[in-house]
């Protein structure tokens, strides 16, 4: 039994699952943060093109 709990104990196997879990998961905080400033300033730059086109033109 001994033996069986010392094997178990070294066995580092799942430990790389984990770590692979968590570098994916700083990589969506990430991009996740990244979207969402963009997105921000994509919407800004849509708003600011929509009001050019409604206004009317003026000039020669």
């Amino acid at each position: 039994m001994n033996k069986l709990i010392a094997r178990f104990a070294k066995d580092e196997s799942g430990a790389t699952a984990i770590e692979y879990g968590l570098i994916a998961a700083l990589i969506s905080v990430v991009i996740i943060g990244a979207v969402t400033t963009l997105g921000g300033n994509l919407e800004g730059i849509f708003d600011e093109l929509a009001s050019k086109v409604k206004a009317p033109a003026t000039g020669t």
